[in-house]
């Protein structure tokens, strides 16, 4: 950073966060971190990540102008370059420009409501087993079990792979390679998380390098065929790098965000039996198989994952860095300048939500429509030209989850005190939301056809 950009960020207010005390507290509690930062120092504050300085952004305004940023005024690949190049290189989070823009473009067919239709056929047996096996569990530890599910999803949706055998090393290495991105100590042999972290990558590389040559000329229809075969206009298709890259990726969000969201919304739903009853009400008037379009009418069951992703963000916070000087809030930002936006704090705020802390799914109701107070009020996918790609594909699969769930299961906290939450680097309950999961009384939903 050019001594000039470091003196100008200096005359910032500071957050009162010093490094590796930044670090500290932002890792223990996010939520925590920001509401301080905010308090002593406002929307705009100056503090650290991994011993360099960085710009704390924490409104709406500031949401609208990092993420939408139409006039490509941020960089996400030197935002997230630091953090995440050496673990999830040249993933679509790490491309700017028109070189996003192609690679996304790409990609994107297999994201559409055809694709969509087809995943969703495919994951409804591995819910089944799941929910199966939830049943025969009684009392379980709900993150760690709604994680193989997921993953196994990942793994057939994406690969077309079963992976029942490997399963509990896949996802190791998927909890690994997520950790490194928080690591501060980032030396291998150095730094245990950092190198666990490396290491799980290179399993995963030569994991799904060794699919690569067989899809290229098969016939598959899960994602990574996809991706092998995807051509543009001029002929031009991924590397076999690029697609290891992107797989890696893809997979990690697709069961590691996914699995926050479902644990948000169940434990959530544990503490609110109304609003479980509402929600199964709502799932046993699909048909037995539902299609896209039967899941779209579980318009409750999409206010519950809404306010989840509010209360509970996966992703507590999204970095870029200026191209050009920004003004913000009455506050100067030289090109140049790492920042951060905090949509977790924001998701928390008195200005756009009405008693903020509390679990409120008819906030997302027509008739109170407060995620329509701000356009970045809530902003669980990011926005702009990296709004999260399979963000249809999330919520599809919260749904035919959470409707099997719903029709065949009741269920209860296990615990009489709350879970304590980890936000970062994913929310997660800390100690794995103990719950106690029964079957639901006859009369009370529907039985799922095999």
């Amino acid at each position: 950073m050019p001594k000039t950009t470091r003196q100008a960020l200096m005359r910032i207010p500071s957050s009162g966060y010093w490094p590796l005390v930044c670090e500290y507290r932002f890792l223990t509690d996010s939520l925590d971190f920001a509401r301080k930062a905010f308090a002593r120092a406002g929307p705009v504050s100056r503090g650290w990540w991994i011993f360099r300085p960085s710009i704390y952004l924490m409104s709406a305004e500031a949401n609208e102008l990092v993420l939408f940023d139409r006039e490509g005024r941020f960089s996400a690949k030197q935002g997230w370059d630091r953090i995440l190049a050496a673990l999830f290189p040249r993933g679509l989070m790490l491309r700017d420009g028109e070189d996003h823009r192609w690679h996304r473009r790409l990609m994107l067919p297999a994201f559409r409501h055809q694709a969509l239709q087809r995943y969703l056929e495919r994951m409804q047996p591995h819910i089944e087993r799941g929910v199966d096996r939830w049943l025969a569990s009684g009392d379980l530890r709900f993150y760690p079990e709604i994680k193989r599910l997921t993953l196994a999803i990942a793994a057939d949706v994406f690969l077309d792979a079963q992976l029942d055998a490997e399963i509990d090393d896949i996802s190791r290495d998927f909890s690994d390679l997520v950790a490194a991105s928080m690591a501060v100590v980032r030396v291998p042999g150095l730094g245990r998380t950092w190198t666990r972290g490396l290491r799980a990558r290179e399993r995963l590389v030569h994991f799904i390098q060794a699919r690569i040559a067989g899809r290229r000329q098969g016939e598959g229809r899960d994602l990574l065929t996809q991706l092998c075969q995807a051509r543009d206009e001029n002929d031009q298709q991924y590397s076999d790098d690029e697609i290891v890259d992107h797989m890696i990726f893809l997979m990690m969000a697709a069961h590691d965000t996914t699995t926050s969201a479902i644990t948000t919304m169940m434990h959530a739903l544990a503490r609110h039996p109304d609003w479980q009853q509402r929600l199964r009400a709502e799932a046993a008037a699909l048909p037995q198989r539902p299609g896209m379009e039967d899941l779209d009418k579980m318009v409750q069951c999409e206010w519950v994952f809404k306010e989840a992703l509010r209360l509970y963000q996966p992703l507590p916070t999204i970095v870029r860095r200026s191209l050009v000087d920004i003004e913000l809030h009455g506050v100067h930002l030289p090109a140049g300048t790492p920042v951060s936006v905090f949509p977790i704090l924001v998701h928390r705020s008195p200005l756009w939500w009405t008693d903020p802390d509390r679990f409120d799914p008819e906030r997302f109701s027509p008739g109170r429509a407060e995620h329509r107070r701000h356009p970045f009020a809530w902003a669980p996918f990011g926005g702009g030209a990296h709004m999260c790609l399979g963000l249809h594909f999330a919520e599809m699969q919260v749904k035919a989850v959470m409707r099997q769930v719903l029709l065949r299961c009741q269920w209860q906290s296990a615990t009489a005190q709350p879970p304590r939450w980890q936000y970062a680097p994913i929310a997660k309950p800390v100690d794995g939301l103990p719950l106690r999961i029964m079957a639901t009384p006859a009369g009370q939903g529907a039985a799922i056809a095999a």
